[in-house]
């Protein structure tokens, strides 16, 4: 199974892209897609668009993971990320590619143990189990987050034959 997870801004998008085979996971792409800061909210998010478009085609995933709109302070900062998010989902469903949602308090649970946990924790955690030689930008770390996130959430518990539980995935380093 292959996930692309995807963490929407309209300044920056991180996108990350693992591969589950069998218990192990395989990064296969990260990257930050950067917007110039004068650039016009209709052109970010054509670049946006065509940059996760692009990731898509190179890389056909399974699925798309993508962190839920959390409420904000900033009103305005919601609705941008919104934007964003709608971007990557007209890019997922143009290509025929699921997607599937989840709250940035359960992609840092999942990944650290604490749903509060800081970017720096985020970014560490994602280093370690998908034992990378560096620790990834933050907006790319989030996005390997969410993809993790889903892997864990499809980790589903099976019996196995002397009646145990046991995980059909598990990450090992």
């Amino acid at each position: 199974m292959k996930v692309l997870g995807v963490d929407p801004g309209t300044w920056h998008t991180g996108a990350g892209l693992i591969e589950a085979q069998g218990n192990r996971y395989r990064v296969l792409h990260y990257e930050t897609i950067t917007v110039k800061k004068k650039t016009a909210l209709s052109a970010r998010l054509s670049q946006i668009y065509h940059g996760l478009l692009k990731i898509i085609r190179r890389y056909p995933p399974d699925v798309l993971a993508l962190e839920n709109v959390f409420y904000a302070k900033d009103v305005c900062a919601t609705v941008r990320i919104g934007e964003a998010r709608a971007c990557a989902m007209l890019a997922a469903s143009e290509s025929g590619v699921d997607i599937v949602e989840y709250s940035p308090a359960k992609v840092k649970q999942s990944v650290s143990g604490n749903g509060r946990a800081s970017k720096e924790q985020v970014q560490h955690m994602v280093k370690t189990l998908l034992n990378l030689s560096e620790i990834p930008p933050a907006d790319s770390a989030d996005a390997l987050a969410v993809a993790i996130c889903h892997l864990h959430s499809t980790n589903l518990p099976v019996l196995n034959s002397s009646g145990k539980k046991e995980w059909a995935f598990q990450l090992k380093a």
